[in-house]
């Protein structure tokens, strides 16, 4: 199965579909935040996070206590930050799944948002996001192969090994003992 994602010509169409899907929804998702009649706040969000972190057996132990206290003392204090990035974060990780550019980075830091949210307590879309997420992170490059990694990625490969050979490698010619 992961040679077939990671390497098989009629895998990378069925991921293409797949990527535009979710990348459709993403680009969406933030779309509508940047454009919407109000502009985006999150710290409704991050308050009613903070408020309601309880089991739903109905015990008031935090369910998450450390990404609790986390929000509590970074994201609200920040909030300004956030309404800034989740909105711009997910226009941008759209577009990069949608054209198939650092397809993976793009997914990797999708999915990274999808949990934060459900650590929130916000289902919504995002385990379905998440699980259709891992199948073109698996798939890696083959994921991207329609679309502007096809060509972006062997020259960064090319960019990374010069910085890799000059920075991590012995100079040719000097001696060493």
């Amino acid at each position: 199965m992961m040679n077939f994602l990671r390497t098989n010509k009629y895998a990378a169409m069925l991921l293409t579909l797949l990527r535009l899907y979710v990348g459709y929804e993403w680009l969406t998702a933030g779309w509508h935040k940047l454009t919407g009649p109000k502009a985006f706040d999150a710290a409704g969000f991050l308050k009613n996070a903070i408020a309601k972190p309880v089991l739903e057996t109905g015990t008031t132990d935090a369910l998450y206590p450390t990404y609790v206290a986390f929000l509590k003392n970074f994201a609200l204090p920040n909030v300004d930050i956030f309404n800034v990035v989740v909105p711009w974060g997910e226009l941008l990780i759209g577009l990069g799944l949608i054209l198939g550019c650092l397809t993976t980075a793009a997914m990797f830091f999708g999915m990274m948002m999808n949990l934060m949210f459900m650590l929130a307590g916000t289902v919504s879309t995002n385990p379905w996001l998440f699980f259709l997420g891992t199948f073109i992170i698996v798939a890696g490059a083959n994921a991207g192969k329609f679309g502007v990694d096809y060509a972006a990625l062997p020259y960064l490969h090319k960019v990374f090994d010069k910085v890799r050979d000059r920075f991590f490698h012995r100079p040719k010619g000097r001696l060493t003992h």
